[in-house]
């Protein structure tokens, strides 16, 4: 087992949560562990509700609550998850440019051309900011992937994974991508930022081609462009949320669907897990909300039927949980399907 013997043996999982920075208040170093947690603080480009930017600290808050027996996993949590430095810096450029997506979307909700030199130019200056992002977080990635550690991303909007991925691709000859969400994320350049959160499989289409297949859980809310995409690429699986559902009202049972979803996907696998894929009583604040989903349960169980296959995961990230001052439980979830994803991912990778 790879950690600080000393610094675990003085933890008390028992006890009460520490609020020491890291997520779940692990004493974990990076280098030691064997799961490294990257923050991605950054929600540029949302078309709708915004604020998860600020998902990492908020998490890491809520998960100091977390008691640590996984049923699913016994005690694989020893051999570390370590948390690495947040780059707060990202947070503040998320900020000022999240302002001038604001004006753009403005701009083009009422009636204004894309062609606009207004326009133009801010989109300009908001695709080589998500660039500079998408730079900065395969960076840390690769620095990770480098040391032989497991890497997954709290994110931030449905962009921010896009950087892991590209490094994980750079390492891995063949790997498919189970997406949990409530949309398909399959536009291009959606109201002209290159790196939308709505674009992110469709950039990993384009740029990723170690990625042979998409397997797209719960997606119930996209366009006819992206119906159409999903259906002409043999490396995109859709199982809808409503022809799950229509499965279910036959009398499928959800092992059987899990377990056809799995079968999809390669040997080695990355999940991608967006929180609006759940129910909505699960993240009522999160970006765009849309009605229908997982519960989180049955998220869980496909999680776990896709380990008990005999499947890698590679890698993984946890995204668009929106905090809100009023309620935590967009945090509360977002923080256990966070626990639960990287007791998982060790499972997965044997002692």
């Amino acid at each position: 087992m790879k950690f600080n013997r000393m610094e675990l043996n003085a933890f008390d999982p028992d006890g009460v949560g520490v609020d020491n920075g890291t997520y779940f208040g692990l004493p974990f170093e990076p280098g030691t562990a064997e799961l490294v947690l990257v923050s991605a603080p950054w929600d540029v480009t949302v078309s709708y509700g915004a604020g998860t930017a600020h998902a990492p600290d908020a998490v890491i808050e809520a998960s100091t609550q977390l008691d640590f027996h996984e049923p699913l996993a016994p005690g694989v949590w020893r051999r570390g998850i370590a948390t690495a430095d947040v780059d707060y810096a990202l947070l503040e450029e998320s900020q000022r440019l999240r302002s001038d997506a604001e004006k753009v979307i403005a701009h083009l909700e009422g009636g204004g051309s894309p062609e606009d030199d207004y326009a133009v130019r801010k989109v300009r200056r908001i695709n080589e900011g998500c660039r500079a992002m998408n730079a900065n977080i395969g960076a840390q990635a690769a620095r990770w992937l480098d040391a032989g550690k497991t890497v997954g991303l709290v994110g931030g909007d449905h962009s921010t994974p896009y950087g892991l991925i590209r490094a994980l691709g750079d390492r891995h000859g063949e790997f498919g991508i189970l997406h949990i969400d409530a949309h398909c994320d399959l536009r291009d350049a959606y109201e002209g930022f290159e790196f939308s959160h709505a674009s992110i499989m469709f950039n990993v289409l384009r740029d990723v081609p170690s990625v042979k297949k998409i397997a797209q859980v719960a997606v119930r809310d996209f366009s006819g462009t992206e119906a159409a995409l999903a259906a002409s690429s043999a490396r995109v699986a859709t199982f809808d949320d409503l022809s799950l559902a229509a499965a279910m009202f036959r009398g499928e049972t959800w092992d059987a669907l899990c377990r056809r979803i799995v079968d999809a996907l390669p040997q080695e696998v990355y999940v991608s897990f967006d929180i609006d894929g759940l129910t909505f009583e699960n993240c009522p604040h999160t970006g765009t909300p849309v009605c229908g989903g997982l519960t989180f349960n049955q998220a869980v169980w496909l999680l776990d039927t896709l380990v008990r296959s005999g499947r890698r995961i590679i890698g993984f990230d946890v995204v668009e949980v929106a905090p809100a001052p009023e309620a935590k439980v967009d945090a509360i979830t977002g923080a256990r399907m966070l626990w639960k994803l990287c007791n998982l991912t060790l499972k997965s990778n044997g002692q």
